[in-house]
């Protein structure tokens, strides 16, 4: 059979079920890629500028362009250490967190080949959370930083391999199993980490309290190195796969004749799946609905391409957790708002109607 890597070398035919992209779609995909990136360039100095120190855009524009050499002006002490040293490294942070979560969920829902696939409803972010969980209560720290993401890693990658062994029936992922499946880990995953609570100390109590609720208030740049080479292999290796699950959209049989290792190919990508979800609720705990409403939006204005998806759903990931943080920390001050519990009240209205409108589908993709 042709490898794996064959296929990107050659023109493959597609069938009339899956026509090429219309021009206009592409043109609306870059389009919006810019708009995107663009937006990204106008949110950073305004999340930086805004908080109980407010600080002028025109500022925070200028102190950067000082650190790196191209001008500017360095500001007062307090204002360069609000900046440096609390509101950037949260910035970066949420940058990181967002475009994780928001490939990730591409990417799950192309490997599973359903809309309501996302990293916390089948349990992958509660997964990796009692892996991360379970190192602060122990008080393990044998790898120093790396610790937390390493036992997130680990317990992520368990939790979505089981889920993938018992959502597959007759050769293909069952959209009600794989919701079932994910609906009993998060309820053991949430026993698991209250038993951790009941047992761990005050000081991990409150550690774990934060992975419950998910929140960027502790970012630092050590936080920010240890998340980066997890978040950066993911985020690169993602968009390599992205004919392949264009292919694989057109089912496994087809796949298979145009030279795609459908298993080889799930596993590959099962894996950056836990890589990402892992770097990312290694330092921000639990974040829901990222995942799922990200792609999907883009899926609707853009069409179903991989080639744009991916690469777009880490753009508009980054986005909204960025305008969900600011508003997490300025909507209540001076008290902050948990991130986590933010995005769970804004995605679980979309969530429903997506379940409504698939279900109207008879399962397909929305």
């Amino acid at each position: 059979m042709t490898t794996v890597d064959t296929v990107d070398d050659r023109p493959v035919g597609r069938p009339p079920a899956a026509p090429a992209p219309p021009r206009g779609r592409r043109s609306t995909a870059w389009l919006l890629t810019a708009g995107l990136a663009a937006a990204l360039l106008l949110l950073v100095p305004v999340a930086a500028g805004t908080g109980a120190y407010p600080v002028p855009v025109g500022d925070v524009v200028g102190s950067a362009l000082h650190r790196v050499g191209l001008g500017g002006a360095a500001l007062d002490r307090v204002a360069e250490s609000v900046l440096w040293n609390v509101r950037f490294p949260r910035i970066v942070l949420a940058l990181l967190v967002g475009a994780s979560l928001g490939c990730a969920g591409a990417l799950m829902q192309g490997v599973f080949g359903n809309p309501l696939a996302e990293p916390g409803v089948i349990g992958v972010s509660s997964g990796a959370a009692v892996g991360a969980v379970a190192a602060i209560a122990f008080g393990l720290g044998f790898l120093g930083t790396w610790t937390v993401s390493v036992f997130a890693f680990a317990a992520g990658l368990v939790t979505v391999l089981v889920v993938y062994v018992m959502a597959r029936s007759g050769g293909r992922t069952e959209v009600v199993t794989l919701i079932l499946t994910g609906i009993a880990v998060n309820a053991f995953a949430g026993a698991l980490i209250g038993l951790f609570l009941f047992f761990a100390d005050t000081a991990a109590v409150n550690q774990i309290t934060f992975w419950q609720l998910g929140s960027l208030a502790q970012a630092t740049w050590p936080k920010v190195l240890a998340v980066l080479p997890c978040a950066a292999i993911g985020l690169g290796l993602a968009p390599l796969y992205a004919r392949r699950l264009d292919l694989l959209a057109l089912g496994e049989r087809p796949a298979r004749h145009l030279g795609v290792d459908v298993e080889r190919l799930r596993i590959v990508l099962i894996l950056v799946i836990a890589l990402l979800t892992a770097a990312a609720v290694s330092v921000s705990g639990v974040i829901g609905f990222v995942g799922l409403v990200v792609p999907h939006l883009l899926r609707m204005v853009a069409g179903p391409g991989h080639r744009f998806l991916i690469p777009g759903s880490a753009l508009l990931g980054a986005l909204v957790l960025l305008a969900a943080d600011l508003a997490a920390r300025t909507v209540a001050q001076p008290a902050e708002l948990p991130l986590g519990v933010l995005t769970a009240l804004l995605g679980s209205p979309f969530f429903f109607w997506l379940l409504r409108r698939t279900r109207r589908g008879q399962g397909g993709w929305a």
